[in-house]
Formats: structure tokens, C-alpha cells, sequence
């Protein structure tokens, strides 16, 4: 298996390489050269075993002749050994068609955990046998972070510098990153919106002069390996709902585009999704991009789901490059007028295309609170307020009855108690594994939204290569 960039013009790598080098050097997001696929057969197969199991199976493909079958099995079973649920990603039936799929049973109560504790073993995998220290960069709208910082705190060769928008996580986010102390973890709060953290750890790889000092890595969805570790959800779902006999529909809260992506690539393996429903708040930017083409930036307006407020979606353009029909040049020129015009149009053969798979809900902040207030009533659940707009697009979107319907819950309800607390007049326990997280002493750096004071405060702290 080899990796290629959107953009065509940065090296071709193997998994190992490309796991270690998260964004491509052209600016670029690295995916296979080809989508694997398993047969209907493969797929039938996955019926009855356990998570770890099926992560080895869907995962191998991509992981190629960098592991071994044993290998990834060994790092699976030690990754999610760590959550709090036999089943690692529960189904749970909220009524006659509709399920969540509970993806928060890891170490800080998000999704991102799913991927990132796989991530942080696989860095230390392969740099076992390198002379590298690794300088992981990432930005986080509140998840990220705190997963990462969990997956990667005193692992040897590495050191983790995350950038979150200062008062724009929750309290509960926030403290899951900043007090941990650990002396390879480096927390800055700057001063904009997560869309300008992830610029800059953008620009951080486009500086030659400052990525050359150090062997630069990322954590954030633009890594390949994080997308890769998410697909297995959508298969160990889909089938215990009738896969591949019977068709499932997913609704996936979004900002980044990541999630809704993995589930993407396990339609182009052979999964039988009749839909993929990207569900977001009022920073509509893919919303707007699937249902009229129009892929442009506007404010971020800061919301009760914080990890959605994003108006530039970094996965996108995984998308694009598909749609541009994997011509790298072409969707080079075309993200190159985006990043200088903060606007693209898409084709209505484009729109067409993603449409046949792809569809969009814009879900405002009173839908997403009775979405949670319905599911404390009617299903005596608490639901993030992620969670919400996921079920509130589910529920308002037109779909075959025999077709089942998984939102995915990606986040625990604590840690967005106070928005959970306004929409059901209930609020949410911490688990008891959390449990001190309000009285530990926090540690993080305040800094402008600039590249130079946040290169100075890294390149003090960071080991460079040689």
C-alpha cells in the first residue's frame, strides 16, 4: 500500500512514513493511491467478532507490509484494552430505526480516542528502531487535544505541542488537557478560533526553515492513520445490523469532515451505506458546500458544540480529490484559489457525484436542545449536544423505513454539562475515572494567533533533528 498526496506533488510513502509524517509537503493530505476493498463475503465475516478483531481486518489492507498481521493485532488489543466497554463502540437503540453509536468509552470520553490511542502506539512502534525524536504540532477544537495529550503523555521520542482557541472549549475539555503534566506535553491557548490554530499548525509544516529543524508529525485528522482506525466503527456497526445483506444509513456531527470521511472509505471498501448524512451547527460551511456548492468561509459564531464551530474543513479536500477525479494538479490549483479567495464553488457534476452517498442538515441551537431533551423523555438518555445535531439530522432526513439509522455519539454528556443541564434540566456525571479533574493544577501558555511567537515558544522546547 502506497500513499500519495491530494495535491500530487510530495513523496510517495508507505504507511509507516506517512503515519510519522501526517501532512504531505506540498500542502496536501496524504490517502491511498487506491481504496481496498473486501468482498461481501470479507464483510459477512465480520459478524460476531470482536473490535479488535475487526480492526485488524479492515485496517490490514492499508497497513500493508509495515506491520504484520500479529503486530497490529498486539498494538489493537493494547489500544483499546484502555476503554471502559467490552464492545470498545457500543450500539445502543434509541427507538424502531434509530441507534447511537457510542464512540466515548475511552480514557477522555470522545471519539478521537478510538484513533489516538492506536496513534500514539504506532509512533512509538516505529520509532523504536529510528535516531528521531518526533515534534508532534495539532490543533484542537476541544476532543483532539485531549485524546492525544492522553495517548502520547511520557512516551519516549516525543513531544506534543497542541494549540486550542482560548475560552472556545468547554471547562471539562480544557482541564483534560491542561492538567496534565507530564514533561512532553505543551498546551497553548491562543487567542482566535480553532480555524485559525489549525492555520497555523498548517503553516508550521509549510515553513521550510522551521520544519526542517525538527521531524514535524501531526495528530489531527490531516494524519491518515487517524482516518484509518475510524473506518473500523462503521463496519463493526453496520454489521451487527444486518451488513452487508441490508443497507445502513449513518449521521455523523462534523466540523472537520474527518469522521463523516472514514465512513466514506468504508463505502469505497464495500460497505453498504445507503447514506451518509453530514450533520452540522450554523457554521454550515459543508452544509452549504453539499447542498448548493458553496464552499465558502464565513465568521465562526461560537456555539454549545464547540467542536463543530469550524468553517474551514481540513478533510474536505480528501473529498475533492475524488471528486477532481484524483487529478492532484487540478485540485492544487483549485485549493490554491481557495486559501487566497476563501471561496470555492462546486460543479453541479461534483455536486451530482457526492450526492449519490453524501447528504447535509444545518441543525440551529433550539433543534439540537430538543434533540436532547426528546432522548432524556422519550429514551431516558443524556446526549452530548454533538450527539443532538447528529440525531436531529438523522430524524429529519427522508430515508427508506427499513433502512436503520446510527448517529454517532461522540462525546460523553459530561463534558458539555452545562448545555446538557439548560436542554434536560439533568446534569451529568462525571465518570469516576475523571474524578479530581476540577481540583489538579493547570499548566498551559497564552499566545497570539501569530506563527513567529508560537515557532519561538516551540523551537525552545522541542528537540530538533541531528
Amino acid at each position: 500500500m502506497r500513499y500519495i498526496s491530494t495535491r500530487g506533488n510530495a513523496p510517495v510513502l508507505d504507511f509507516e512514513n506517512v503515519t510519522l509524517a501526517g501532512l504531505a509537503a506540498d500542502g496536501g493530505l496524504y490517502l491511498p493511491e487506491r481504496w481496498p476493498t473486501l468482498s461481501r463475503d470479507e464483510i459477512a465475516s465480520l459478524a460476531g467478532l470482536s473490535y479488535v478483531d475487526t480492526a485488524v481486518a479492515v485496517m490490514a489492507p492499508f497497513v500493508g507490509d509495515s506491520l504484520s498481521r500479529e503486530e497490529l493485532r498486539a498494538l489493537c488489543a493494547e489500544a483499546y484494552g484502555r476503554f471502559d466497554h467490552a464492545a470498545v463502540t457500543p450500539l445502543v437503540q434509541l427507538d424502531g430505526r434509530n441507534w447511537l453509536l457510542e464512540l466515548f468509552h475511552g480514557p477522555t470520553l470522545a471519539f478521537k480516542d478510538v484513533a489516538l490511542q492506536l496513534l500514539g502506539l504506532l509512533f512509538e512502534r516505529f520509532l523504536r528502531n529510528r535516531d528521531t525524536h518526533l515534534t508532534v504540532v495539532g490543533a484542537t477544537s476541544g476532543d483532539t487535544g485531549s485524546a492525544a495529550i492522553d495517548a502520547l503523555a511520557g512516551r519516549a521520542k516525543v513531544d506534543i505541542f497542541m494549540l486550542h482557541p482560548q475560552g472556545r472549549v468547554s471547562d471539562v475539555q480544557r482541564r483534560q488537557m491542561t492538567t496534565v503534566l507530564a514533561p512532553n506535553v505543551h498546551n497553548i491557548a491562543i487567542d482566535g478560533s480553532f480555524d485559525d490554530a489549525q492555520a497555523l499548525v498548517k503553516a508550521m509544516f509549510a515553513d521550510r526553515d522551521f520544519a526542517g529543524k525538527f521531524s514535524l508529525s501531526a495528530v489531527n485528522s490531516i494524519n491518515w492513520a487517524r482516518l484509518m482506525a475510524q473506518v473500523v466503527y462503521y463496519f463493526y456497526a453496520a454489521v451487527r445490523l444486518g451488513a452487508p445483506d441490508r443497507p445502513v444509513a449513518f449521521s455523523v456531527p462534523t466540523g472537520n469532515f474527518g469522521d463523516v470521511f472514514a465512513g466514506y472509505v468504508a463505502q469505497r471498501m464495500g460497505l453498504p451505506i445507503a447514506r451518509l448524512i453530514v450533520a452540522t451547527n450554523v457554521n454550515d460551511i459543508l452544509h452549504r458546500a453539499l447542498s448548493a456548492g458553496d464552499y465558502s468561509v464565513g465568521g465562526v459564531t461560537p456555539t454549545a458544540a464547540p467542536s463543530m464551530d469550524i468553517q474551514v474543513s481540513s478533510n474536505f479536500e480528501r473529498l475533492l480529490f475524488d471528486l477532481h477525479g484524483r487529478d492532484g494538479a487540478a485540485l492544487a490549483a483549485a485549493m490554491q484559489g481557495f486559501e487566497t479567495s476563501r471561496s470555492m464553488s462546486l460543479a453541479p457534476a461534483m455536486r451530482e457525484e457526492a450526492g449519490g452517498l453524501f447528504t447535509s442538515a444545518r441543525i440551529d441551537p433550539d433543534a439540537m436542545s430538543l434533540a436532547m431533551r426528546s432522548a432524556s423523555e422519550t429514551a431516558c438518555m443524556l446526549i452530548d449536544p454533538h450527539t443532538a445535531i447528529g440525531l436531529a439530522a438523522a430524524k429529519a432526513t427522508d430515508l427508506p423505513a427499513d433502512v436503520p439509522v446510527v448517529t454517532l455519539a461522540t462525546a460523553h454528556p459530561a463534558k458539555f454539562r452545562d448545555a446538557v443541564e439548560r436542554a434536560t434540566g439533568q446534569r451529568p456525571l462525571l465518570p469516576k475515572r475523571l474524578g479530581g479533574l476540577f481540583e489538579r493544577e493547570e499548566r498551559f501558555a497564552q499566545l497570539p494567533a501569530e506563527i513567529g511567537p508560537i515557532e519561538a515558544y516551540i523551537a525552545e522546547r522541542a528537540i530538533p533533528t541531528g
